[in-house]
């Protein structure tokens, strides 16, 4: 729900009317589930979409998504909890209770990774140009899935008394906020983040059709490796449920890993002019951005 304080211009309070949508009977239908559905229907045609302007099979596609749902989502899951364990050891039931929130978009990142360069071994394409067709749709489905987070009231920042600000219920509230209403709603700061490393994305991939020269293979992927974890750098500052290592923040870390990677990668692509290590040559009469 989303309400308009009258005595304050431009003021917002943003408020979950809670995680679940519907229920018919036993059979609960959560926002969160809901949203991870659309994001991944939304990635496939996205993707395929972009795969045709890269004279890549769309079927490629289509076939790797499975991949990806099988080496995401379980990873994802599975960072989440051994970050938390404390927690979990005492509740092991809640281990797989994924429809209540408690999944790392890092581990999602690193599970779909290991899982696009094993179908890129077994069916002989270039990584970096599966990569670069999924990054657009990847940063897409990260700002639709951060609603999730609202919906289940979780992954909110400190307290703010911002025009715009996000209501938590007192049961949500970390014991140390016990008394404050309202926080900052990170899931839309990293929302909006997201659609702007998007529109970035887009821009560049759709460039090449303009005629201009195209990107080299791999530029998007490190491009949304260097963007996004600009992004969540300092917006993981703002947060109260961090996954700590000792005193660090573990978004922080991967984040600053993430941009070190993506700007070496770029610079050994466009500096040293050479192509990255790959599992499988590329194919280049895939790569050609403008259509037949």
């Amino acid at each position: 729900m989303l309400s308009v304080i009258p005595h304050l211009h431009l003021a917002f309070q943003f408020a979950s009317p809670g995680p679940i949508l519907v229920k018919i009977g036993p059979l609960a239908i959560r926002w969160y589930g809901l949203l991870i559905a659309t994001a991944v229907l939304i990635g496939v045609s996205l993707s395929q979409y972009l795969a045709k302007r890269r004279h890549v099979n769309p079927d490629l596609l289509g076939d790797l998504v499975i991949w990806l749902v099988i080496g995401a989502i379980p990873m994802a899951r599975l960072y989440y909890v051994l970050f938390e364990w404390s927690e979990y050891a005492q509740n092991p039931e809640r281990i797989i209770a994924i429809w209540q929130g408690g999944i790392a978009i890092h581990g999602a990142i690193l599970g779909g990774t290991i899982a696009a360069l094993i179908f890129a071994k077994l069916k002989q394409i270039s990584f970096w140009q599966l990569a670069d067709l999924v990054a657009p749709s990847l940063i897409l489905g990260q700002a639709i899935g951060r609603w999730g987070n609202f919906f289940n009231s979780e992954a909110f920042g400190d307290p703010t008394n911002l025009p715009w600000k996000l209501f938590i219920p007192p049961d949500r509230r970390p014991q140390i906020y016990a008394n404050f209403d309202y926080f900052h709603p990170t899931f839309l700061y990293e929302s909006l983040w997201n659609l702007m490393v998007f529109g970035l994305l887009l821009t560049l991939f759709l460039r090449g059709l303009k005629g201009k020269p195209h990107l080299k293979v791999g530029t998007l992927f490190l491009v949304y490796l260097v963007t996004y974890s600009l992004g969540r750098l300092w917006i993981e500052g703002l947060r109260t449920d961090s996954l700590m290592l000792g005193p660090l923040r573990m978004a922080q870390v991967v984040s600053l890993v993430g941009i070190s990677l993506g700007l070496a990668g770029l610079a050994w692509l466009y500096g040293y002019k050479r192509s990255l290590p790959d599992v499988a040559p590329i194919q280049e009469q895939a790569v050609e951005f403008r259509e037949k």
